[in-house]
């Protein structure tokens, strides 16, 4: 599931645009580098900021789905959409939101791997 680079590169600092900056400037902190995952979408800026606020839901108490079962549905969609880079970072959430390893081996094979029980 590993890229032997990104589909979309990230923008280095010399690349961004006004725009840009602005919409990863919520994202910087001295001596700490913006994450890949954010240059890449700086793209396309509206869609950043519209993800920063759907991915501030997503991981903050306020969702209504337990962590548990949220990562269950991240690692999933990960899996099937090849995202070798959603998939790592969200393996060691998961583990924290008390995966077990066989049940994050479980998320690959899907509905008919035997640890998951009918809905």
């Amino acid at each position: 599931m590993h890229l032997s680079r990104p589909r979309i590169a990230p923008l280095a600092d010399d690349q961004l645009s006004p725009q840009q900056r602005e919409a990863l400037a919520p994202l910087s902190a001295p001596g700490r580098p913006v994450l890949n995952i954010f240059r890449t979408l700086a793209h396309a800026p509206e869609a950043l900021t519209a993800f920063l606020s759907w991915g501030s839901y997503i991981l903050s108490k306020k969702n209504a789905l337990p962590p548990r079962e949220r990562e269950i549905v991240i690692l999933r969609t990960g899996y099937l959409c090849r995202s070798g880079y959603e998939w790592t970072q969200h393996v060691e959430i998961g583990k924290r939101a008390n995966l077990s390893d066989a049940e994050i081996a479980a998320i690959k094979i899907g509905g008919n791997a035997s640890n998951w029980s009918p809905a």
